[in-house]
């Protein structure tokens, strides 16, 4: 089959896993920025990680013939020191003009803290001013509907965000509809321990059709699985989904919502 990988960590992945990936039909992974497990300390670290997203990992991709596209932001995990997140995101715009790079993102609340909220807002004007595709974070369980309901509240609240160039990430069967009501696309993350399940992200598709609706690994650092996503799409056949519909949620939906950024470009 083939596949789009459009959110995966892959600073913190080996080389075996580019392998395994293309070997498996991926024709291209999307890393957002993200936090490290630990809190850097200075802009400085953040300039490093950015030039490691658009200069090294392009290079580490394509040696397994796989494209490799980045987003740029600093982590809501990494947000509650405002002025940091300040100096931080006035390094971005430098970076924008880079080949491999698709916009802002992952952004988004952890805590659903006020100064959380105010780095998101901080980040949707970088997004806004630089005209650049938008991808969110939402909170992990405890916290994400409130968190989803505060992300949406900000994107709506600023005319200048089209809610067809946003994509809300980690949806779950109690966030989707309220993602795909405002125009805006839905990720479903693929965890073993957390977020989906293959059969739960399966059960949404199943509810909510295939449009707007795309499927990643996410994998990092932690308990993830680089091949979550052919290996959903394998499952879907098996519950009865076609191989066109199949090819539609992991190929074509995503590369229809990244093909909006200029940067995003295949080849033959």
């Amino acid at each position: 089959m083939r596949y789009i990988e459009p959110h995966a960590h892959m600073v913190s992945r080996t080389t075996d896993d580019y392998e395994r990936m293309a070997l498996a039909g991926c024709a291209a992974v999307c890393e957002p920025a993200f936090w490290a497990g630990f809190d850097r300390s200075s802009p400085e670290g953040f300039h490093d990680y950015f030039c490691q997203l658009t200069e090294h990992e392009p290079r580490r991709a394509a040696k397994f013939g796989l494209k490799h596209f980045s987003w740029l932001c600093i982590n809501s995990k990494e947000a509650e020191d405002v002025t940091l997140a300040a100096e931080v995101i006035a390094l971005i715009p430098k970076f924008l003009g880079r080949p491999n790079v698709l916009g802002i993102g992952e952004i988004g609340l952890n805590k659903n803290s006020r100064n959380e909220l105010r780095v998101l807002e901080m980040q949707v004007e970088v997004a806004a001013k630089y005209g650049q595709l938008i991808l969110v974070h939402t909170p992990h369980l405890e916290d994400k509907l409130k968190g989803t309901r505060l992300i949406l509240d900000v994107l709506k609240n600023d005319r200048r965000i089209r809610p067809e160039r946003v994509i809300i990430d980690h949806v779950e069967e109690h966030t989707v509809e309220m993602v795909l009501d405002c125009g805006m696309w839905a990720g479903m993350t693929l965890y073993p321990e957390t977020k989906c399940t293959p059969a739960r992200a399966i059960d949404i598709l199943d509810a909510y059709g295939h449009e707007r609706l795309w499927l990643n690994s996410a994998c990092d650092w932690g308990v993830s699985d680089p091949l979550a996503v052919p290996k959903t799409a394998l499952e879907m056949r098996r519950r009865g989904h076609l191989a066109a519909a199949v090819d539609k949620v992991v190929f074509q939906n995503p590369e229809k919502f990244l093909r909006q950024s200029p940067n995003f470009k295949l080849g033959a």
